[in-house]
């Protein structure tokens, strides 16, 4: 096993970097100067445009300023924004907060849409089953935006349930109705995934060899029925937070959330690309870690995989 760890990290490296190049590429190589960009409609003075370039490295080739990002990565500095202040800093304030509303949606579509899957997986072509296929299959068809939209008109506004933005990122309360319009797409996803493989494994041999041992119920769907279920609904899950974080820019920005989804979509609206590749950068390695957890819980669902 650590050596497989090992060897996974390794090989994270060649795709951190080609990753980060690749984004870095394209965040700097859009038109328009983001230097300019700051003085707005003023007509902005040659020498300091010129100071400015200079002082953030822009003037300097593409793959030497991202050989210096990259460089200054590994000591812990994601460089300054344009503002003057340290990109980490940014991150700081706005991770937090996504990651607390990232969470909470994670928690709310693991612990629902598998319940749900495997309550329709074992009544499958019963009432329920077709209830709540019919139902999933509503939330996969509706855009997160609109969701989002009837979330605030029809709880907020209309019924008063709620507040229709939130006043406080960091209070779990009003965090609840943005993390479940965030995790409402993958809800769905993870219960049809769910309801699939437990009907599946349901007609297995070895699911018939229990039965035949004479094995307790709970213990042929708690573990034998479960745990082989769930494999590829763990597949899903671990890209899925990254995805949750990275989505968060719609939701964040309906229900007002301050966090990395609402700073992304400023600094892309104001040319800041230390601050989208600093945010992107740590996404991918969100991604990463992710992946190689993904894995090693294929070992501890199925005790047939072994890592060497």
């Amino acid at each position: 096993m650590g050596r497989y760890v090992a060897r996974r990290l390794l090989q994270m490296i060649p795709v951190f970097i080609g990753t980060t190049l690749l984004i870095f590429l394209m965040v700097y190589s859009l038109p328009g100067d983001p230097i300019k960009a700051l003085f707005g409609d003023k007509a902005a003075d040659p020498a300091t445009v010129a100071r400015l370039r200079h002082q953030y490295g822009l003037d300097q080739p593409m793959l030497t300023q991202y050989w210096n990002y990259l460089t200054g990565l590994f000591k812990g500095d994601f460089g300054d924004s344009f503002t003057g202040r340290p990109v980490a800093d940014l991150m700081a304030e706005a991770f937090p907060v996504t990651i607390r509303l990232a969470l909470y949606a994670f928690g709310i579509e693991v612990v629902i849409g598998i319940a749900l899957g495997m309550l329709t997986g074992l009544k499958r072509g019963k009432l329920v089953d077709q209830a709540v296929l019919v139902l999933t299959l509503i939330v996969i068809s509706i855009p997160v935006f609109v969701l989002g939209f009837l979330a605030q008109f029809f709880l907020g506004l209309k019924w008063g349930l709620i507040t229709p933005t939130v006043q406080d990122s960091m209070n779990l309360g009003e965090l609840t109705v943005p993390a479940i319009v965030l995790g409402a797409l993958s809800l769905a996803y993870v219960t049809r995934l769910t309801r699939t493989t437990v009907a599946e494994n349901l007609r297995a041999d070895y699911m018939r060899t229990a039965l035949a041992k004479g094995l307790p119920k709970s213990r042929r769907l708690g573990v034998h029925l479960m745990r082989n279920s769930l494999i590829p609904v763990v597949t899903f899950l671990g890209t899925d937070l990254g995805m949750l974080m990275g989505g968060a820019i719609v939701t964040e920005g309906i229900f007002n959330v301050q966090g990395v989804g609402n700073t992304l979509f400023k600094a892309i609206q104001t040319s800041e690309g230390p601050t989208v590749v600093g945010i992107v950068t740590v996404l991918v390695l969100i991604y990463l870690v992710s992946s190689l957890v993904v894995d090693l819980l294929y070992a501890v669902l199925d005790p047939r995989i072994r890592y060497a």
